[in-house]
């Protein structure tokens, strides 16, 4: 028997379920069908075995406040939103840490001369950075964004800030990221400015006052939470066919199911190739229905007509460890490195003549940034107890799943404080393939797929693998893909 909807969302990560929200929301009958075992992708939560009261996010944990998406989605689902701590992030490179430059946009400084700047890359740093605001604007490669710093501000500001930043973002080398794609605006900026740091000084006083990232009282995972609570959420379910009348047969627990629908979503990458034979005018195999007037295909720009767009396939991203501590460490109280440290690729731990790398590429001290979590874990276990999760994984490099004791000795090293047989408790998360980096060909093909997927009447194409990098990204594609159904 198939179970009807008005509209079908293949994907329950979150951009699946803000789609689902969205449509839901107009009055739509909408069922969503996840093939894990487990709704909203790398927005999860968990808890330490010896604090089972006290929520973790286990993937993301604060969001960008540009847009409002998902601050509004939170507010309309009941959740209070929070603000980190005025304390500041911190670098880490070339063995020193440092406070980051305040006002900056994916670590290029706004002003290359001022104190916080030199701090982090020194007077030589500070003199090539400087002649930024001399330089012809034909002096800027906008090939990727770690060729543009280059050429605009010199290495020093590229190796130790823009790559802490920028690659510690998008866990992904600076040749990798797409300068529209990880810094919208920069390019157009910069031509109206004439230097990269007059670019970045105008998109940082167009920006909001206050801290450019937000968090929820008990988790970003509590977003997950809140919409399975409200939609038809159904685990387990993996698509296995597509039919040109939007017939959708899927394998579940409980053995083969078919849902029928007007309207189709496809929110993860894995399930987009099952649209191609709609896209030629085919009909699936065996199903004997030809796609309805209207349907067209999805041609790519010197092709035929009637050649499909093929869906854009993610490159794998970084495999990436997730550790999170749980320590006894009351010189933590006073927030030495300020709600947590970006770490350079290949910095070094401070004082190690055999010039150990820190493995890690982020960290968070949880308990410094978000007053939420300090009050829990301070009613739960007591004063002088903190909460830091470290990040490991970049493209190109292995990923082996971080000891505590790995963890510790990197902590100690970002921190300045030495944490070694600290640690009362861990929770380790690995997450496979992130999110490709934004590079500028899997950009383009992107585009492309989803000019041509809008042609195609009652689908609508969202999720992270095309919105871009970010929960604020995800969530406002989702929302207006659902909306222009």
């Amino acid at each position: 028997m198939a179970v009807e909807a008005d509209a079908v969302v293949v994907g329950g990560g979150i951009g699946g379920l803000v789609a689902a929200w969205e449509l839901s929301r107009r009055g739509a009958r909408v069922v969503v069908l996840e093939a894990s075992e487990r709704a909203g992708g790398p927005i999860h939560g968990g808890v330490f075995g010896s604090l089972p009261g006290v929520p973790v996010d286990l993937g993301a944990e604060s969001f960008a406040v540009r847009g409002g998406a998902v601050e509004g989605l939170a507010e309309e689902l009941g959740l209070r939103v929070e603000a980190p701590a005025a304390l500041g992030a911190w670098g880490f490179a070339a063995g020193r840490a440092f406070p980051l430059p305040a006002a900056g946009l994916l670590g290029i400084p706004s002003r290359p001369w001022a104190a916080d700047v030199r701090r982090a890359v020194g007077w030589p740093g500070v003199i090539r950075g400087s002649l930024d605001r001399v330089l012809p604007r034909r002096f800027a490669a906008f090939d990727d964004l770690g060729a543009l710093v280059r050429s605009r501000m010199g290495r020093r500001i590229t190796d130790r800030l823009v790559s802490a930043v920028a690659a510690g973002v998008h866990s992904a080398p600076l040749d990798r990221l797409d300068v529209d794609a990880v810094a919208p605006g920069l390019r157009r900026a910069f031509e109206e400015a004439g230097s990269l740091s007059r670019a970045v000084a105008r998109i940082r006083a167009a920006a909001p006052p206050g801290s450019a990232v937000r968090g929820i009282d008990g988790g970003v995972h509590t977003l997950v939470d809140a919409l399975v609570d409200r939609l038809d959420v159904r685990t387990g379910h993996r698509v296995t066919e597509i039919d040109g009348d939007w017939t959708i047969a899927a394998d579940t627990p409980d053995g083969p199911a078919t849902f029928r629908t007007g309207r189709l979503v496809v929110a993860t990458a894995g399930v987009a190739p099952l649209l191609t034979s709609r896209w030629q005018g085919l009909s699936a195999p065996g199903s004997g229905v030809e796609p309805g007037p209207g349907a067209g295909s999805m041609t790519e720009p010197g092709t035929p007509t009637g050649s499909p767009a093929k869906p854009p396939v993610p490159e794998r991203g970084a495999d990436i460890w997730l550790a999170t501590l749980l320590l006894d460490a009351p010189e933590l109280d006073s927030a030495p490195r300020g709600t947590g440290m970006l770490v350079a690729g290949g910095a070094a731990r401070p004082g190690d003549r055999r010039r150990t790398p820190v493995r890690a590429k982020a960290l968070t001290h949880a308990t410094a940034k978000w007053p939420w979590l300090a009050r829990r874990v301070r009613d739960a276990a007591g004063p002088g107890v903190h909460v830091v999760r470290l990040s490991y994984g970049r493209i190109g490099e292995p990923t082996p799943e971080p000891t505590p004791e790995e963890a510790a000795r990197d902590a100690s090293a970002l921190l300045g404080v030495d944490l070694a047989g600290r640690v009362r408790d861990v929770v380790t998360q690995r997450w496979d393939g992130a999110l490709p980096p934004p590079t500028p060909a899997y950009r383009a093909r992107v585009r492309e797929f989803l000019d041509a997927a809008e042609r195609v009447p009652g689908l609508a194409v969202t999720g992270g693998w095309v919105a871009g990098t970010g929960l604020a990204a995800t969530v406002a594609h989702a929302r207006a893909a659902a909306a222009r159904m």
